[in-house]
């Protein structure tokens, strides 16, 4: 069994970084909202939590499982993004006292069955589609079980990273519209990264940051890549002009070339059709995968870069190699590297004390 294996390195300093930079964005009222869904984004929950709670004033996830983990650690505020969907979901988020998200009448009906109005985010949908109340359901709920409790009423934007886009401007006269009809206790939670970037004249009283706390929003370079993934070099061969690398012979050679086999494939998470060209970093210099990613390995192409040997580290992200270079060179998104890492890849989190 070998003993080299592949490699997540986690910087809890660079998350701080990246939070303290985004809250100088903000109004001066707004809280701030940690998204940490899906394990922190694949960061690791509790190392995450640890780590920002000083930072943060509260805490969304999905899972109930992920919301015990966080109360064990911290007792700021924390919010199930999806809401409650049976009795028993109600009193287990009861007893953790935490807020729950309403999105739909079935969800409602069991809270007013339970008289249980405390801590709940009315979530209305303005353009997305996705989860839920339609404005005119919202506000019959409202005007006869809600017009005289303190509540937080939110919305998701569809195309916050996009400031031209003409939704962002019919949700937020929606969502405005609304909030002018709501009593004075009622809070306000409309902006996500996107929108604390690009409009924080809507951050309100609370904000819902995710990808901007891990570095995989794209458009403000100050926000830092806080995963490295990187392998070790394998093997190396030199190859002749007209030769073909790896599976279906995708990568044919132009000139004679080095080409390094690295010890990483899509069983650890690699997306199957990483492009040829795409760009990765050995020993600080810009290196390009030449060929089809196989199931434990990938090759690239070194013929450029000096001093590289069996056991150097190929990079695919990094601080120094945004996650924003791979994700939009092939097509992706950075949620889908975070979260896609799979368990055979040695994941080192590198604590902030």
């Amino acid at each position: 069994m070998t003993s080299i294996n592949s490699e997540l390195i986690i910087d809890g300093k660079i998350l701080r970084k990246n939070i303290s930079y985004i809250k100088e964005k903000l109004k001066d009222k707004s809280k701030f909202m940690a998204v940490i869904k899906s394990d922190a984004y694949g960061h690791h929950l509790e190392n995450v939590v640890k780590d920002i709670d000083d930072l943060a004033d509260g805490y969304g996830v999905v899972r109930l499982n992920e919301a015990k983990k966080i109360r064990n650690l911290s007792d700021k505020k924390i919010l199930l993004m999806q809401g409650i969907y049976s009795q028993d979901e109600l009193l287990e988020a009861k007893e953790l006292n935490l807020d729950m998200v309403v999105h739909n009448s079935d969800q409602f009906q069991i809270l007013k069955d339970n008289n249980s109005y405390n801590n709940l985010w009315l979530k209305i949908n303005t353009g997305m589609n996705r989860l839920g109340f339609e404005i005119k359901e919202f506000l019959e709920i409202y005007d006869e079980h809600l017009h005289d409790k303190k509540f937080t009423l939110m919305t998701h934007l569809a195309a916050s990273n996009d400031k031209d886009s003409l939704s962002n401007k019919n949700q937020f006269k929606l969502f405005n519209d609304l909030s002018k009809k709501m009593n004075k206790d009622v809070d306000l939670s409309i902006a996500n990264t996107g929108c604390i970037m690009n409009f924080p004249e809507y951050t309100y009283d609370w904000v819902r940051c995710g990808i901007g706390i891990y570095g995989g929003y794209f458009k403000d370079q100050e926000i830092k890549t806080a995963m490295t993934l990187r392998s070790p070099i394998v093997n190396i061969r030199q190859i002749k002009k007209g030769e073909r690398v790896g599976y279906d012979g995708r990568a044919e050679a132009q000139d004679n070339m080095s080409i390094a086999t690295v010890y990483l494939g899509y069983a650890d998470g690699l997306p199957l059709k990483i492009k040829d060209g795409t760009s990765v970093m050995i020993n600080n210099q810009i290196a390009e995968v030449f060929g089809r990613v196989s199931m434990d390995l990938t090759t690239i192409d070194i013929s450029n870069i000096e001093n590289c040997s069996i056991g150097d580290w190929c990079e695919f992200f990094s601080e120094d190699l945004p996650m924003s270079n791979i994700a939009i060179s092939n097509d992706l998104i950075s949620y889908y590297f975070m979260t896609g890492v799979k368990s055979r890849v040695k994941k080192v989190y590198k604590r902030t004390d």
